[in-house]
């Protein structure tokens, strides 16, 4: 049985009692079941007593068992036993638990996908970076921990538009090109521009490829390394960002949000919810009726939008475009936005708490033997995303990144990322896939058709085998929970604690026949059993963006 089976089984319980007159209540409330952290309490514990006393005007414990006779009826529960003012213990049968096994096998990679978010829309935006340089190591923790939400948010059952927000408009463009320009002429770059070994690389791809630039005047010139600069600079972006296995459905341009009409859109919205208004000459919105510091300005007094005002229209544009839900995830130095999105939401006449997210990331550094890694060589003054992939590898990077809670700063040590020993969380994860591999591959080399025999999971019961099987029955669960938390780390320890039960019970119960020994029932239901753990590896590496290698 899996967590939700069992939660069913109390609910229809419940409900029977309800019918019969056992109990009186206008409503039952939801059965939840948990793991008890204490295996001498059971395999599942339920409080639906505590919450049905009160409405049913009963003595929780008398409910409670009211309750768990009915459950001793159903099969696959081999007790079920009250416990404290009205706890119920549960304890299943072998059977019962064993199937986990085969609901998991079966399922396959579907396994630990849900529907607790099926029917909602969301657009996650990650990494939004200028197209002036190269991704760096802050973008790197964004890419992994961004897609790693959008992928969990898909396994709940949601709507998932992975955006990438192109910062390609203001002054910032124009300092990138006149630095191309100065490179590609051999003249210093502008104090103010752009320097680092990149901005030579990219002047020489592009009188390379467009010899007659350099002939063009210095006003035409400087639009044409402009604009073939944010071309090149943007699909290197893009090309790292698909090594690093994140994949975007929109790039959404900043300088599109103005050609298309969508300011103008924007605003308008705000004038016809009520919060825009004049002082002088300028057009201000009212955020601070929603919890802003203080008001924002829209249009300057001579007319030019401000920064805030794309930001708006670019938050109205998204919910025009039918999203139910906008998740922005934004670097360190961004924190004052919470409030003013949220605002911003609010003064678009949508409700925040449902509308609008904004998760904020804290830095990274990364160190090599506890020494700070501070310049790439390419770029000048950072760390970029291909020099991590060049030096740990998308696995570590990835895996690494997402074990963390993103509020939180970290530090990366390369030489931990790489180390290829059990103190290393993602190879001890992937070692366990490969080990569970290796199981499989020896049974078929035995000639032995585990899928194709008769698989009792009544079998399964020893104490090794109950916790792993108990844990894998958590993973659906614990899916879930990252995506409504948006907190994929908790995917990434999950695989952990997974690991560690799997290597235990494989150390003392032998899956395998050894020497002359024939093949029996038990050796097909533990076979089945290495297939869920693997299964269920496989599928939480995936949704962290992360291989599941089947030999190390």
């Amino acid at each position: 049985m899996t967590p939700e089976q069992v939660a069913q089984a109390v609910a229809d319980a419940v409900s029977a009692l309800v019918a019969e007159g056992a109990i009186a209540v206008d409503s039952v409330p939801e059965a939840r079941v948990e793991r008890p952290k204490s295996r001498e309490h059971g395999d599942y514990a339920t409080n639906i007593a505590l919450a049905l006393a009160k409405p049913a005007g009963r003595n929780a414990r008398d409910v409670a068992e009211l309750v768990a006779a009915r459950l001793r009826e159903v099969p696959g529960f081999s007790a079920a036993e009250v416990a404290g003012p009205g706890f119920i213990n549960l304890r299943l049968d072998s059977a019962a638990q064993g199937e986990v096994a085969r609901t998991i096998v079966e399922a396959g990679p579907a396994w630990g996908r849900g529907t607790v978010l099926s029917g909602t829309t969301v657009n996650v935006e990650f990494i939004s970076a200028n197209p002036t340089g190269p991704l760096h190591l802050g973008h790197t923790r964004w890419a992994a921990v961004g897609d790693a939400i959008a992928r969990v948010l898909e396994a709940a059952g949601a709507d998932v538009t992975r955006e990438f927000y192109i910062n390609d408009r203001g002054v910032q463009m124009d300092k990138f090109g006149a630095s191309v320009m100065a490179a590609a002429n051999g003249r210093p770059v502008p104090e103010d521009g752009y320097h680092g070994g990149y901005i030579l690389d990219l002047a020489a791809q592009i009188v390379a490829e467009r010899p007659g630039i350099l002939d063009l005047p210095d006003v035409e010139q400087h639009t044409a390394f402009r604009e073939a600069a944010y071309t090149v600079q943007l699909r290197e972006q893009q090309q790292v960002l698909e090594l690093f296995r994140t994949r975007f459905d929109v790039w959404y341009s900043e300088q599109g949000l103005y050609e298309s009409g969508a300011v103008e859109r924007g605003l308008a919205r705000l004038r016809e919810q009520g919060h825009m208004f004049e002082q002088d000459g300028a057009t201000w919105l009212r955020t601070t009726d929603f919890g802003d510091d203080k008001d924002r300005v829209l249009l300057r007094a001579n007319g030019e939008p401000t920064y805030f005002a794309a930001d708006t229209a670019y938050y109205v544009d998204k919910r025009a475009r039918g999203f139910d839900l906008a998740i922005y995830l934004l670097g360190a130095d961004h924190h004052g936005y919470v409030n003013r999105l949220r605002a911003v939401a609010a003064c678009a006449g949508d409700d925040p708490d449902r509308s609008i997210e904004v998760l904020i990331g804290q830095l990274v550094k990364i160190t090599r033997d506890g020494v700070d890694i501070k310049l790439s060589k390419r770029a000048g003054t950072i760390v970029t995303l291909e020099e991590v992939v060049e030096e740990v590898g998308v696995d570590a990077a990835r895996y690494t990144l997402a074990r963390f809670p993103v509020d939180s700063p970290l530090t990366l040590d390369v030489a931990e990322m790489v180390r290829a020993t059990n103190d290393n969380p993602v190879f001890y994860v992937q070692y366990a896939h490969a080990r569970i591999s290796s199981v499989l591959r020896n049974a078929h080399e035995l000639g032995i058709d585990w899928l194709a025999a008769e698989f009792d999971p009544a079998l399964l019961d020893h104490e090794r085998e109950n916790n792993l099987l108990g844990m894998l029955a958590e993973f659906p669960r614990v899916v879930a929970s990252a995506a409504e938390l948006r907190e994929p780390h908790r995917v990434a320890r999950y695989l952990e604690d997974l690991a560690t039960a799997y290597h235990r019970f494989y150390d003392v119960c032998w899956v395998l026949p050894r020497g002359d020994e024939e093949l029996a029932g038990i050796h097909v239901a533990r076979l089945w059993l290495c297939a869920a753990a693997r299964q269920t590896i496989a599928n939480g590496l995936a949704l962290l963006g992360v291989s599941a290698p089947e030999r190390m």
